[in-house]
């Protein structure tokens, strides 16, 4: 669904799809770290490791959309992203923001804008286009406009995939590059739009890209294009 697609643009593209393939790949190695990163900090690394943050496994993260639609359009405000050292907290409620968007409150220019600010200012493991991926396309949201469609997500359950996990504990030492972790969030989004306050709703799962450096808060790096388990 991201729009434009030309040549010099999409050099760039490609060229930062391959990077974020690499930190993939030191995100599945990099998971590694993540474990060496939390078991340094003192605390057990498996399945959700919670630093800094207390509302990170089995809750919905603070940033998450309320799953109850709001009455009027401008009650639903753009996704902030929450100060967490938690890769797990963070991809959660990135998951959630990612799932959500509601067409009677801002204009899709501002939702994208505001989930770039989710992003690691660190642009060459940045995968903009990834994001963009998420969002609908101009055309597609003015006819979602019309009708007054609007999202809401609910989050289930976030940890690291295991082979991210196993690359961890075979190198912790890769993660200290680039600091990025993969994270698998499963959840629900829920769609209604005027005249449908019900809508229907489906199950989602995705894995993010998560970069979380020791001495700043986490930031997105991507959305990887197949989900790890």
């Amino acid at each position: 669904m991201a729009p434009h697609s030309s040549n010099p643009g999409g050099a760039s593209r490609v060229r930062r799809r391959a990077l974020l393939g690499t930190a993939v790949l030191v995100v599945l190695v990099a998971l590694a770290g993540l474990a060496a990163y939390l078991t340094r900090d003192g605390r057990n690394s498996s399945k959700a490791p919670a630093p800094q943050s207390s509302s990170a496994s089995n809750s919905s993260p603070t940033a998450s959309p309320s799953s109850s639609p709001p009455q009027s359009g401008r009650h639903n405000t753009l996704p902030v992203p929450p100060t967490t050292h938690d890769p797990v907290a963070f991809g959660k409620a990135a998951a959630a923001a990612l799932w959500s968007y509601d067409t009677r409150a801002y204009s899709q220019r501002e939702l994208l804008s505001a989930l770039h600010g989710w992003l690691t200012s660190e642009t060459k493991y940045a995968d903009t286009a990834s994001v963009d991926a998420v969002v609908p396309s101009p055309v597609l949201w003015k006819e979602m406009t019309a009708n007054g469609q609007f999202a809401t997500a609910t989050v289930n359950e976030g940890h690291f995939p295991d082979s991210f996990s196993r690359a961890l504990q075979a190198d912790p030492g890769t993660i200290t590059q680039a600091y990025v972790y993969a994270v698998t969030v499963s959840g629900k989004q829920s769609i209604a739009w005027t005249g449908s306050p019900a809508g229907g709703a489906e199950n989602r799962v995705t894995t993010l890209a998560v970069q979380c450096r020791p001495s700043h808060p986490c930031a997105l790096a991507g959305v990887l294009p197949a989900v790890a388990p």
